[in-house]
């Protein structure tokens, strides 16, 4: 089978924000999905999103399958772009939908159709202008996040605020910045926790992560910020959590845990694979920060691969799975259009 890997690159540029290139991937995590797939026999090309005219390539040369994992290239829709031309050229590719990815990406959106299924959520309130008035029902202290942004991007540990002052000027801050609307939401204090979802026939909930922030006191941040991200395990910055797969969970803690993982993989209409955010509070309750249908695959130091190890699989195994799981999935969706 002749397999397109798309992705886009992670580049240096000081003409851009820090974090402006941190959901790409870097050329090792490329390679390593590549060699993964090749290990199973199947011919792979290698398609960087970001300075490729799709349309003209997938034309020009024929695929059976593509392995996407394109975070696209800007807006607030950026990662069903891929997949919205892939659908027009009727290509079958891995992971989720165009519909999902939009809706993931979109905090604020995903969160309104957590609560309408009854799945806890941190309580929030959107500001377009940041001059709206704070809902009067919301706990101090609150996070401030750019609404449609991933890995992090805009978030340090300035973004947990105790006053209104501080809250209006990071509202103000990431909208000017990031030029979108900003997510505020009641922070809540327990334990970080990520839960990765893998389909092979059935939905696989892996593993639970647990990430301890008590080691990273030196740096400052607390939790999941953009440079706990971008520079974990430098000891020098403090960014040094320690980490805990499975969770440290008793056994009822850890089904309720991967019951709300899988409730949220699912209303959001994933497919294939999702990591979902989760603090687990100080009454065992989980609440969902958010879901990433793109997951980080590097191989070394993102946390589904961490996962997919504690349960047992090598890389390859990783990366083949989800290969044969859309496969599967396309083939079936053509069977039922034949019917």
């Amino acid at each position: 089978m002749k397999v397109a890997l798309t992705y886009n690159l992670k580049e240096k540029d000081e003409t851009k924000p820090a974090d402006y290139f941190s959901e790409f991937d870097s050329a090792e995590t490329v390679g390593a999905i590549a060699q993964a797939i090749e290990k199973k026999g199947h011919e792979v090309c290698r398609v960087n999103a970001s300075n490729t005219d799709l349309f003209s390539y997938f034309r020009k040369n024929k695929v059976d399958f593509v392995f996407n994992i394109a975070e696209g290239k800007s807006g607030k829709f950026r990662e069903s772009e891929i997949p919205a031309i892939l659908d027009y050229l009727d290509i079958p590719y891995t992971g989720s939908n165009t519909f999902s990815l939009a809706l993931a990406l979109n905090k604020s959106l995903t969160k309104k159709i957590l609560k309408a299924e009854n799945i806890p959520t941190p309580a929030f309130q959107l500001f377009v202008k940041g001059t709206e008035e704070l809902d009067p029902s919301l706990k101090f202290p609150l996070i401030v996040k750019p609404n449609c942004e991933g890995s992090a991007k805009g978030i340090n540990a300035s973004n947990v605020v105790e006053t209104k002052e501080a809250l209006f000027k990071k509202v103000k801050e990431i909208i000017r910045d990031y030029k979108q609307e900003a997510l505020v939401e009641e922070f809540i204090r327990g334990k970080e926790l990520t839960v990765g979802i893998i389909e092979n026939g059935k939905a696989q909930v892996l593993p639970i992560l647990e990430i301890d922030f008590d080691t990273c006191v030196k740096s400052g941040e607390f939790f999941y910020s953009w440079r706990m991200k971008e520079f974990q395990g430098n000891m020098e910055l403090g960014l040094v959590p320690s980490f805990h797969c499975p969770a440290r969970l008793d056994a009822a803690t850890e089904k309720l845990v991967k019951d709300t993982a899988l409730a949220t993989h699912q209303a959001v209409g994933c497919s294939d694979i999702s990591r979902t955010d989760i603090r687990l509070d100080r009454n065992n309750v989980p609440y969902v920060l958010e879901i990433n249908p793109l997951p980080g695959l590097d191989p070394k130091e993102s946390n589904f691969p961490v996962m997919a190890y504690a349960a047992g699989m090598k890389y390859e195994d990783l990366i083949n799975m989800i290969l044969i799981s859309a496969k599967d999935r396309f083939l079936k969706n053509s069977k039922r259009e034949e019917n």
